[in-house]
């Protein structure tokens, strides 16, 4: 038999968990949750850091539960991370602002998730401080960068 659900959970690996068939054989007794094992947070903390590193990298928020799903499509592209309220227009302004300082968009993508908005943009070329600043003077915009 394996049991991973206890009428009371255990609260960690070891000798603090105390149940009948403990040491019966024939007799798998796992957490509940899995990833309450060693290596189960050992895989988790990799799994997040990588996550992260992906963001901070190529503004990827896939998988994110807060944010729309975006996948990067150029990875190592020049880079404009544009969150914003997700609001007719945002990104007819976005493209606009864009065009009006000739800064040239090689790659779009854009996801949104209720309230929340989020486009990732690859540019050819450099990024004026007069584009950011446009950017995140917009009354939408939440957080913008550029990589």
């Amino acid at each position: 038999a394996a049991i991973d659900v206890f009428p009371t959970e255990p609260k960690k690996n070891g000798p603090g968990f105390d149940n009948p068939l403990r040491g019966t054989p024939n007799v798998i007794l796992t957490p509940h949750v899995a990833g309450s094992t060693e290596e189960a947070q050992e895989n988790i903390g990799y799994f997040v850091a990588n996550k992260l590193a992906d963001y901070a990298e190529n503004g990827s928020t896939v998988l994110s539960v807060n944010l729309p799903a975006v996948q990067a499509q150029r990875p190592g592209a020049r880079r404009i991370m544009h969150l914003h309220r997700n609001v007719p227009g945002v990104l007819a302004t976005i493209n606009t602002i864009l065009a009006e300082h000739g800064t040239n968009i090689e790659g779009q993508t854009l996801a949104t998730r209720g309230q929340t908005g989020y486009v990732v943009l690859d540019i050819a070329g450099e990024v004026s401080d007069a584009v950011v600043a446009a950017l995140k003077a917009m009354p939408e915009a939440v957080r913008v960068e550029v990589r």
